[in-house]
């Protein structure tokens, strides 16, 4: 089945070329692949697949590989730029490890205003200038101690080693270890994490041990494109994503999660929208609004009371009698039509309102919210019919049939669980787009009204076409014949293909009809056919990686010129080969593309190849 693109431009009969190509989701990349990957884009803009566009890449990072990740963005920034390590570390953690966002900078606002900015001494200090000196004052303690007690920074501004030690252990100690500052007075020069790592190592070594693993924890902590796996117990991975940050992703530790936020996967939720969502279910705001419907406060206890009878007159458990008209304190003396000594008869429209804004506002809650955990519920329950499938499917295999491949009921489950999470997700997206707290002033009345009902009709669509696929998925199929068995096998297959298709007509109405026209800006997840994201573990040559930590020799001038760097015998330089960074399951051949995007080319070219299903569920498709 096309995508929705080709169903708008093209003729409903489809090939099976765009069949192929409606299953090819995801855009893959390396570091090798840069011309590559935007020529792929393009032409995926050029064939209108929408959800090709949202193209990303992820990887696990485990904590083996976690400093050879770090070395790979240190290499690229010391051999275009030619800085040292310790700069081009400040560099990396200044621009939040977003390399091609320095190299961009750099054409943008020059050379000296891009280290200025990042606290990298334009002009390093050298000692050549300065008097043969037997001793030196420092300006922190006022003492006089020799050349050898002494360090200087890069900025030029010289101390004694025990005034840097305690307040390098200071920095440390304060979280500061990523960019600790000069000592000396509006010094923006960060210092040498070389001397940082002498001098501290010597009095504290545990300090000195801290300052080394946040340094390393700075590639995640400070990085927009790595984030640790939010697992509990922490699994110890981090991930790591090239393209579109705004999506889904799921780590080798079982553990799905949206990569923007850390949160549970919540598409076609914004970030915003999951995160008020999950405060308002959490916290006991609802109940507030239901005791103030349907309770007064005692005058007396201030204790909330609920009104069990016709007449006005109420009596607090304390005691206390007061009119449940407008909550006043009052006598027991009374009749049926007043209260004796009371009088309330005038009309406050400021509390009526107020009541009534509070009951619309619970009553609409009470409406998404228990669609959604009805939703939530039939996934959990769901989530256990695998089990009795996988056991009707056992026996369907073993009695005499003409029937043996029943990879459709799997397929059918994997697509009944990926729409039901859509479709459970969907209501608390409504419940903000077209409420009052995020995009109360962005959409008249009248645009809200129409845009409503357009998502409502696609979402009632889902939820039929879900049902009716959990239905025939719920039946024993084991006991019927082989003519009942393929007459189910063709609904499930069906209903498969139609509730992707309306999943994906979902994803666009937000993205193109709610979403894009409003000027605060809110991005989701993509949906994808295949599910989640899986990120593979991320291998680099242990031989790339030993070169990596060689050092570098550089020419006087860093700043003026390309670093000289010295060959070995083989030409290359003493930085080493680039390390190869590989995804786990993927390799590459002379051809210059990765294995598994040639096969998918050679399978379009009619090599004999069987098409892709796209209803293949994710676990199953990497073995295909």
């Amino acid at each position: 089945m096309g995508s929705d693109a080709e169903e708008l431009l093209s003729p409903p009969a489809s090939s099976p070329e765009l069949e192929q190509d409606d299953d090819d989701e995801d855009c893959y990349l390396s570091d090798q692949e840069d011309d590559a990957l935007e020529e792929s884009v393009l032409q995926v803009l050029e064939d209108g697949h929408l959800e090709d566009c949202h193209w990303s890449s992820s990887s696990v990072i485990t904590k083996e590989y976690l400093l050879a990740a770090q070395r790979e963005d240190l290499r690229k920034v010391i051999e275009l730029l030619g800085l040292k390590e310790h700069h081009a570390r400040t560099l990396l953690i200044h621009y939040r490890w977003d390399v091609e966002r320095i190299f961009e900078l750099l054409d943008q606002k020059g050379r000296d205003r891009l280290f200025s900015e990042a606290g990298i001494p334009l002009r390093p200090a050298s000692n050549a200038g300065l008097p043969s000196l037997a001793e030196v004052t420092c300006n922190v303690c006022y003492d006089d101690v020799p050349l050898s007690a002494a360090s200087h920074m890069d900025c030029g501004h010289n101390y004694c080693n025990d005034c840097w030690t305690e307040y390098f252990i200071v920095k440390i100690n304060e979280g500061q270890s990523r960019r600790v500052n000069c000592m000396a007075p509006k010094c923006n020069a960060i210092c040498d994490e070389a001397l940082v790592r002498k001098l501290v190592s010597a009095k504290r070594p545990d300090i000195a041990e801290r300052f080394e693993r946040f340094l390393l924890e700075s590639y995640i902590e400070d990085n927009d494109t790595v984030k640790w796996c939010p697992s509990t117990p922490h699994c110890g991975n981090a991930i790591r994503v090239k393209g579109d940050i705004h999506c889904e992703v799921e780590c080798t530790c079982g553990r799905q999660f949206c990569f923007n936020c850390s949160s549970e996967a919540h598409s076609p939720c914004s970030c915003v929208m999951w995160e008020l969502w999950i405060k308002k279910c959490r916290d006991e705001s609802e109940t507030v609004n239901w005791i103030t419907v349907n309770t007064k406060p005692c005058p007396k206890c201030h204790k909330p009371v609920e009104k069990n009878g016709g007449c006005n007159l109420v009596a607090c458990i304390c005691g206390q009698a007061f009119c449940w008209l407008c909550g006043g304190a009052t006598g027991r003396d009374h009749t049926w039509s007043s209260i004796s000594g009371h009088s309330c008869g005038r009309f406050t429209e400021d509390q009526s309102v107020k009541t009534e804004q509070a009951r619309r506002d619970l009553y609409r809650y009470m409406h998404y919210h228990n669609r959604y955990k009805a939703h939530t519920d039939s996934l959990k329950q769901e989530a256990k019919l695998k089990r009795d499938v996988q056991w009707k499917i056992s026996i369907s295999e073993n009695k005499e049939s003409k029937i043996k491949d029943y990879s459709w009921v799997i397929n059918g489950l994997n697509r009944l669980f990926r729409s039901r999470r859509v479709l459970s997700y969907s209501y608390p997206f409504a419940f903000y787009m077209f409420g009052d707290e995020i995009f109360k002033d962005e959409m008249t009345t009248q645009e809200r009204e129409l845009k409503q009902n357009l998502f409502e009709d696609q979402q009632q669509q889902l939820e039929f076409n879900v049902e009716r696929l959990s239905g025939f998925l719920e039946k024993d199929f084991q006991n019927f014949t082989d003519e009942e068995v393929m007459d189910t096998m063709k609904h499930v297959i069906n209903l498969s293909n139609v509730v992707d298709r309306l999943c994906k007509q979902m994803y666009q109405c937000i993205e193109n009809d709610l979403l894009y026209p409003l000027r605060t800006p809110h991005n989701i997840a993509p949906y994808k056919s295949k599910g989640l994201d899986r990120a593979s573990e991320l291998h680099i040559s242990l031989d790339s990686a030993e070169q990596s930590s060689q050092p570098v020799k550089y020419s006087q001038d860093e700043h003026k010129g390309q670093p000289a760097l010295c060959s070995n015998e083989s030409g290359s330089s003493l930085l080493g080969k680039r390390p190869i960074l590989q995804l786990h399951g993927s390799s590459s051949d002379n051809s210059g593309l990765p294995s598994h995007k040639r096969e998918r080319r050679e399978a379009r070219g009619g090599g004999g190849g069987a098409l892709f299903d796209l209803n293949v569920p994710a676990e199953l498709a990497d073995k295909i």
